[in-house]
């Protein structure tokens, strides 16, 4: 199955990331497939 990168517009494999920018993309959608941005993972320091 390939989708297209929300950064870079490359066309990609699912399930790798995308290879031409290295973000990394979460699916959000199969049919049709869809992708967004992964959302960083921030420390909170015990907050």
């Amino acid at each position: 199955m390939t989708a297209t990168c929300t950064v870079c517009e490359a066309t990609i494999t699912l399930p790798e990331g995308c290879g031409d920018c290295g973000t990394e993309l979460e699916v959000i959608s199969l049919d049709p497939p869809k992708l967004e941005e992964a959302p960083q993972v921030q420390e909170d320091w015990g907050e």
